[in-house]
């Protein structure tokens, strides 16, 4: 039996976000857990599997003295666990650990499987640029001024638009239109503040090409998925969410200069077999969550997941096809540029409450079918792609 056939995601837990000090990684991870369970409808005896992707700036309570998610279980006082592990793909693991809960269930590793990550980066008094500033990692690169994300998805901007003419008002459209996402998005950091173009064109420099606006946000929190059968999901407190299609592509690089390329992302590869195990084409999805660490990302994955052709990803986002009101929504929650950043968990989260249709005023139509990348590593390195239905496949 296939897994689209018989796993579904039954819970959703996502602790308060942002500027919230004086909580550990690990204790937003086990309310993230908690809340997902109640979530579902169900006791926290019955959680047998759990999936860990830790935070970049995560301190070791998350792992304690092992390795994976061992700390996080007796935090949570579960005596047993059939299924312990800790996943990490950068931003592409929310849709890795959702691919493995669903193959371990399937296959009888675990009947009710937790996937969770948490983060608390932010420190009272201290600015969010700090949050991920890697200080103390030195290297040729970094000597040369070269630090980190930022640096490397700056260069394939610039390539980007050196190579297709793409302009700063494209990625201002990005930034412009999750803001309107985010304005009617409860949970979203940047909710009561507006974004016009000319706001973003106003905005610092942070490395050229990106301004302030084509950055994500920093957040502390933490979010929590459950992924049990099908038909178990089918007798529990919500509606279940159904797995339709599964892809993942990694090109396994340690740093741009090593990328296979950086004019295609592992979302080609994915999204293509995440369609075919759907049964379904592009045009077929009703709303993408795409992971958007910055205002390229989500315009280079419309290319590679087919919605408009190569280096035409800056026109088509121009004239609002992803904005409220678009052709194909894209980033309905405001995304990690302006609701919050828990790495793969921001697209994989607002995916589900869509699916659901629990999203209120954004709400884009009644049981829609949502595409989900995720996405992580120097340039695309790794990447998932899952699609999601309240329809039985």
């Amino acid at each position: 039996m296939s897994v689209r056939n018989n796993a579904a995601i039954a819970g959703l837990g996502i602790t308060p976000m942002g500027k919230i000090f004086g909580r550990s990684s690990v204790d937003f991870a086990a309310e993230a857990i908690q809340i997902a369970l109640e979530d579902a409808g169900l006791d926290k005896s019955e959680l047998d599997g759990l999936l860990v992707n830790q935070g970049p700036t995560a301190p070791n309570p998350l792992i304690l003295q092992g390795g994976g998610g061992i700390g996080l279980q007796p935090y949570l006082g579960i005596p047993e666990l059939r299924l312990n592990l800790n996943m990490q793909g950068g931003g592409a693991t929310a849709g890795q650990m959702v691919h493995f809960a669903a193959m371990a269930v399937q296959e009888g590793l675990a009947s009710v499987v937790a996937c969770v990550f948490a983060d608390a980066p932010l420190r009272e008094g201290a600015g969010a640029g700090a949050a991920y500033g890697g200080a103390g990692r030195v290297n040729l690169s970094t000597a040369h001024g070269k630090f980190g994300a930022l640096s490397d998805y700056a260069m394939a901007a610039q390539r980007h638009m050196h190579q297709y003419g793409t302009k700063h008002e494209h990625f201002g459209a990005v930034a412009v239109s999750q803001r309107k996402w985010a304005n009617m998005n409860p949970r979203a950091q940047m909710r009561e503040k507006l974004l016009s173009l000319e706001d973003y064109l106003s905005s610092r420099w942070i490395v050229e090409p990106f301004r302030l606006f084509d950055c994500c946000l920093v957040s502390n929190g933490g979010v929590a998925v459950i992924v049990t059968s099908a038909e178990r999901a089918r007798n529990l407190r919500k509606p279940p969410i159904y797995i339709h299609g599964l892809g993942q592509a990694h090109f396994g690089h340690a740093s741009v200069e090593d990328a296979p390329s950086i004019d295609e992302t592992p979302i080609k590869s994915a999204g293509k077999a995440a369609l075919e195990m759907a049964g379904l084409k592009i045009n077929d999805i009703d709303v993408a969550e795409v992971y958007d660490c910055f205002t390229y990302t989500v315009m280079i994955q419309l290319e590679d997941l087919g919605l408009c052709g190569r280096g035409e990803g800056g026109a088509f986002v121009e004239d609002g096809k992803t904005a409220p009101g678009g052709s194909i929504p894209v980033n309905t929650g405001g995304g990690s540029l302006s609701s919050y950043y828990m790495w793969g968990m921001t697209p994989l989260s607002e995916g589900i409450i869509q699916a659901r249709g629990e999203a209120e005023d954004r709400q884009v139509k009644e049981k829609p079918m949502v595409l989900v990348t995720t996405e992580g590593g120097q340039p695309w390195a790794y990447g998932a792609v899952t699609i999601l239905s309240a329809e039985k496949p």
